[in-house]
């Protein structure tokens, strides 16, 4: 039985191999490899504006971002609103607002001062910028872990958009969904 698989493995593996005088070298350029020539698509939806062409972005700004949030985790809300620019635009469930780096600092004592803990676990994040360099992006996806100052806890799931003008977070936009509260057993 040794033999006969031994012989199969030979004759498979002479079979196999090829006269390297009788095959040619195809080459390829990066072009190639990176991306190949994209027929029209046909897209369900249409954009308002022309498609942005995303690439990657400076991952100095998804740092400073983190350094940001790690700020307000730690209750350090200078540091956090050192992050953001003059002004910041808020994007969140049912607020939407223009706010000067003072009157963010504000709400976010006010906020932070509500919570005794706050946890956050990132999940990923990606900076982006577009192609013609005109606009660049901080997404962040994480889960935090909220104790109010009653001892009540809640845990997120959210994502952070965040649009970076000279380093600094001039807009953010968050998206948050509650986890299901733990069943009593």
């Amino acid at each position: 039985m040794k033999q006969a698989l031994v012989i199969a493995f030979t004759i498979f593996f002479a079979f196999g191999c090829n006269d390297k005088s009788s095959t040619t070298d195809v080459k390829t350029t990066d072009a190639e490899t990176t991306s190949a020539p994209i027929d029209k698509m046909d897209y369900p939806y249409t954009l308002d504006q022309p498609y942005k062409d995303w690439q990657p972005g400076n991952q100095i700004h998804a740092v400073n971002v983190m350094k940001g949030l790690k700020a307000y985790e730690n209750g350090d809300i200078n540091a956090c609103v050192a992050s953001f620019g003059d002004s910041v635009e808020l994007k969140f469930d049912g607020y939407r607002a223009k706010l000067s780096n003072d009157s963010l600092k504000k709400m976010l004592t006010k906020s932070r001062g509500e919570l005794s803990a706050i946890k956050v676990k990132m999940g990923d994040w990606e900076s982006v910028i577009s192609k013609d360099k005109k606009d660049e992006y901080v997404t962040l996806w994480y889960k935090e872990i909220q104790t109010d100052k009653k001892g009540k806890t809640d845990s997120l799931s959210i994502v952070d958009d965040l649009k970076i003008v000279n380093g600094k977070i001039v807009e953010l936009d968050q998206k948050i969904q509650h986890y299901p509260a733990a069943k009593k057993k």
